[in-house]
């Protein structure tokens, strides 16, 4: 069975690199997506299933489509 972690990655580091490219903190965009700072961090953290329900609100909030969330590193958009 695979763990939280192995199950939310490749969002978590995306959702990650994301924030820290575009210079947001952590707990505003939680804030935007409607969850709290502790739900963001456990996420990132594999700590926290990434559910179906928190993808749309997290690409918003990030100003991005929601499959930027789900792209491997390297791999080339469609």
């Amino acid at each position: 069975m695979k763990s939280i972690q192995e199950r939310n990655h490749p969002l978590a580091d995306n959702l990650q690199r994301i924030i820290s490219e575009k210079g947001f903190k952590q707990i505003a965009v939680a804030e935007k997506a409607g969850m709290t700072g502790l739900d963001l961090t456990n996420i990132i953290k594999g700590r926290k299933i990434v559910t179906a329900c928190d993808v749309m609100p997290l690409a918003m909030a990030l100003g991005v489509d929601a499959n930027a969330l789900f792209r491997i590193e390297g791999e080339e958009s469609t």
